[in-house]
């Protein structure tokens, strides 16, 4: 399948290392994966998790593009209730002025974290409620359009980029979908956690897009959770990290990504094995060819445009080793040669 394929990074926390060493992999596996062909890089913005390092992802965006120079970079995403639309205008009119072309901006409205830090971050708890017309109001920014409509009167958003940011918005439901269908916005849909919305929320979207007659077409791209190594053996004791941290997660333990060994070592109950295993079978882990296989099953269901593998592991040579994989199989590096003709 002549089908893009992208990542999503959340800067994983590994159990024994720190927030630096955690970072400075993610800028490893920028240049890591921008070799092997994948078309851009997206950075998730969580809170208040000890095994997640993303808190700020114009930051990394800013970082990523300087040791890179093809790779698109973007958020996946901000989220917009923690933010004032002109501020998310302004920082990435810094990107796009720096990185002309290169830079994408996901935006959703869930809080990025629990409902304590939440409140610590938006202070006014009713800031969500405010999404559609705070979308609204960024694009108009972004766009050179300074809303009249505001207390304070038209304030533009400076600097102004000679190009915009391409304006993606993610969801984990039917809301994001209707909007971004209103709105004529590609849509980001998070597979890797809400699978069992995928397909009602992507046709949902693409009706509401049809709908409102947009003269351009409707972009679909899926959050895909994938999990790739060398054996189907190898694929699922890397995969067991992630499936203990979320059963950590899910019980009011979070912490940072356990290793395999820690996994193994771990005394799990009915109940965890119950919530480790529902969720390991929303994922697509395996060899190549198990992977390759799943994730084109996944493309041809749902139509997606554009898939974004999102690959959390304990070590972050696992990680490289699974994009590498998934690029091999499905021929990027080939490809990005071809283009670049």
């Amino acid at each position: 399948m002549n089908l893009p394929l992208s990542v999503l990074d959340l800067a994983p926390i590994g159990s024994g290392a720190t927030s630096t060493q955690a970072l400075r992999d993610s800028l490893r596996l920028a240049q890591h994966v921008e070799r092997l062909g994948y078309h851009r890089l997206w950075y998730a913005e969580h809170h208040g998790m000890p095994g997640i390092a993303s808190s700020a992802p114009d930051l990394l965006i800013a970082h990523a593009a300087q040791l890179t120079s093809r790779l698109r970079l973007g958020s996946g995403g901000v989220m917009l209730p923690n933010h004032a639309p002109l501020a998310v205008a302004e920082r990435f009119g810094i990107l796009e002025s720096l990185h002309p072309g290169r830079i994408d901006l996901g935006i959703g409205r869930a809080p990025g974290g629990d409902a304590r830090t939440a409140h610590a971050l938006r202070k006014d708890p009713r800031a969500v409620e405010d999404f559609t017309s705070d979308v609204r109001e960024l694009i108009d920014l972004l766009s050179g359009r300074t809303p009249t409509d505001q207390p304070f009167g038209a304030m533009p958003a400076v600097p102004r980029a000679e190009g915009v940011p391409e304006v993606w918005l993610l969801g984990s439901s039917g809301f994001s979908a209707q909007l971004a269908g209103v709105l004529g916005l590609p849509f980001s849909f998070a597979h890797h956690f809400s699978p069992q919305n995928t397909l009602p929320a992507v046709k949902l979207y693409r009706e509401r897009f049809a709908q409102a007659g947009h003269a351009h077409a409707p972009r679909v791209l899926l959050a895909v959770g994938v999990v790739a190594a060398d054996t189907q053996e190898r694929a699922t004791e890397v995969a067991s990290s992630l499936a203990l941290s979320w059963v950590r997660i899910h019980t009011g333990k979070t912490g940072p990504i356990p290793s395999p060994e820690e996994a193994r070592r771990h005394p799990w109950t009915d109940t965890e094995r119950a919530i480790a295993d529902s969720f390991l079978s929303t994922q697509v882990i395996g060899d190549a060819a198990a992977v390759h296989d799943g994730l084109t099953r996944l493309a041809r269901a749902t139509g997606a445009d554009e898939l974004m593998l999102s690959t959390m592991a304990h070590r972050v040579e696992d990680r490289m080793r699974s994009y590498e994989l998934v690029a091999e199989t499905f021929g990027l590096a080939t490809d990005l040669r071809a283009s670049a003709r």
